[in-house]
């Protein structure tokens, strides 16, 4: 964590630099706001932080329930707009966590409770990982769903035209009680790669079903930038503006 937080100080001074040459903006915002060209209108980047989830999958690594929220108090420190502190179901210290952030007085960072699409052959109201999100009172609820046809029949072995009704049941049941909802599309690039079409329609269903963003996640880590760039481009326009 350590390490990481010196590499994002240290960005955050170098786009400090180059906003004093007015590309952009001064200040705070200078780490999350550019220019797309001398005509451009400003454009505002938000960052999501995945420290004491995904930061703790690695070998050794164990957090205690203080060390979140010290890590926590940090990240709103840095500027972070989103801190994912865990996955509520998971364990008793994500359930402590979601319950003791509330009294941190984060000036900053919107803390989201990570979870994933209902189990088939059950409704949202009725799944125990939707309910717990709910319970976790986190205002933002990242919820994380397969892209990948090949996950979609191996994995959770439903046909394709269910995975898009456990999405848009999913997201629908959370923005209908009132959180704001992030679809994280897991291996969205490789699931573009194998099925086009499908990858496009979760998308859309989690747009239609009230995601305020989308997550396009290169879970494997092997997409090169210039299809990166491509394919965003293709689900943006798949999407609409409505989404971030």
């Amino acid at each position: 964590f350590l390490e990481t937080a010196s590499r994002v100080m240290a960005l955050r001074s170098v786009l400090r630099v180059h906003s004093r040459g007015g590309v952009l903006g001064t200040g705070r915002s200078a780490t999350r706001t550019f220019s797309s060209g001398a005509a451009g209108a400003a454009r505002r980047i938000k960052l999501y932080d995945t420290t004491l989830r995904d930061g703790t999958q690695g070998e050794g690594i164990s957090l205690s329930l203080h060390d979140k929220l010290a890590i926590a108090e940090r990240l709103d420190d840095m500027g972070f707009d989103y801190i994912e502190g865990g996955y509520p179901l998971s364990n008793e210290k994500d359930v402590a966590f979601f319950e003791q952030v509330r009294r941190l007085s984060l000036r900053h960072a919107t803390v989201a409770a990570f979870g994933m699409t209902r189990r088939k052959g059950i409704s949202a109201s009725n799944d125990e990982g939707m309910l717990a999100l709910l319970r976790s009172e986190a205002e933002v609820c990242t919820i994380v769903g397969k892209t990948w046809d090949f996950h979609v029949r191996d994995v959770l072995r439903v046909s394709l035209e269910e995975n898009l009704e456990m999405i848009a049941d999913s997201v629908g049941f959370v923005a209908a009680s009132g959180r704001r909802v992030v679809y994280d599309a897991e291996h969205f690039f490789d699931g573009f790669l194998a099925n086009e079409q499908h990858a496009l329609a979760t998308l859309r269903a989690a747009a239609a079903a009230g995601a305020e963003s989308i997550a396009l996640c290169d879970t494997n880590g092997g997409t090169m930038p210039a299809e990166v760039e491509r394919l965003v481009r293709v689900a943006v326009e798949a999407v609409g503006p409505a989404v971030s």
